[in-house]
């Protein structure tokens, strides 16, 4: 996923590495993470610490490398895409800007496409992803629908 990023990104990434790894060994340690973390008024325990580089550590090696950090940067860069592009779809969908897409909304959406979906498929799209129940999906909802398992 790294190969995806541009050479300004790969460069800004590497400035922010280099302002982790405080020893200047090339990796950032539990001890790098908690200094940088220190400098922003957090106090993590070590363990949180562990977990942190844990997460990121994909050799296991105990410390997060460059290509490490890199592969977690661009992760990140895309799903913050993935959820923009969600959002736009939203957007899109919610056509009077309420924060919600109704009954209507969706049918106008749906009237585009080749095979017409009936009201009873509408309102029982509305009703699954609805989970207040209160005949309309608002953001949150349509998120948990689109992004469950």
């Amino acid at each position: 996923m790294a190969e995806k990023l541009s050479e300004e990104q790969v460069a800004e990434f590497k400035k922010a590495f280099d302002r982790f790894d405080k020893d200047k060994d090339g990796t950032i340690n539990v001890h790098d993470l908690g200094t940088v973390m220190e400098e922003l008024g957090l106090k993590p325990s070590e363990a949180e610490l562990k977990g942190i580089i844990s997460q990121l550590d994909t050799d296991n090696n105990g410390v997060i490398s460059f290509q490490e950090f890199l592969g977690a940067m661009a992760s990140e860069l895309q799903t913050s895409a993935t959820e923009e592009g969600l959002r736009e779809i939203f957007r899109a969908l919610d056509q009077d800007n309420d924060g919600y897409i109704s009954v209507d909304e969706l049918r106008q959406a749906t009237s585009q496409l080749e095979e017409k979906m009936s009201q009873d498929e509408l309102d029982a799209m509305i009703r699954e992803a609805d989970v207040d129940q209160d005949g309309r999906v608002n953001y949150k909802e349509f998120m948990r629908i689109l992004t469950q398992n």
